[in-house]
């Protein structure tokens, strides 16, 4: 299991799951603030993920027995963060690889044609004089 894969999967999804889900969020009071980060708290973003992400509940028991600190387990996933200030650089960023104009292709390929290989059996180089 690829740790960094998990973690960036489980940013996904949390992000996906608090997009479609912002406006109930927002009023249910489960916000704290952790390490100068508001966000929801720590069992209640465990507790989504547990569903969204089935390699997450074979983790979390073995996670739970080294450190059963709920704010720990976020933050050693990645997922301290402000969601809405997360989604907002996303879009940011989706924004500016849009702005970005590639190159077009090529109209045509030229093929470069084959050498023909000239016997030199004197090792002086073909097509060169002598001195």
């Amino acid at each position: 299991m690829n740790i960094e894969h998990l973690r960036q999967s489980l940013k996904e999804k949390w992000l996906g799951y608090y997009q479609e889900n912002r406006l109930w969020l927002n009023r249910l009071g489960v916000w704290v603030n952790c390490e100068g980060q508001r966000r929801p708290s720590s069992s209640f973003i465990l507790s989504a993920l547990s569903i969204l992400e089935p390699e997450l509940t074979t983790l979390l028991p073995l996670v739970v027995d080294l450190n059963s600190n709920p704010d720990r387990i976020v933050i050693a996933l990645g997922l301290n963060f402000n969601p809405d200030e997360e989604i907002k650089h996303f879009a940011k960023v989706k924004a500016a690889l849009e702005d970005v104009k590639l190159l077009p292709a090529g109209s045509r390929s030229y093929p470069i044609a084959p050498r023909t290989p000239q016997r030199d059996e004197d090792c002086e180089g073909s097509g060169r004089t002598q001195t």
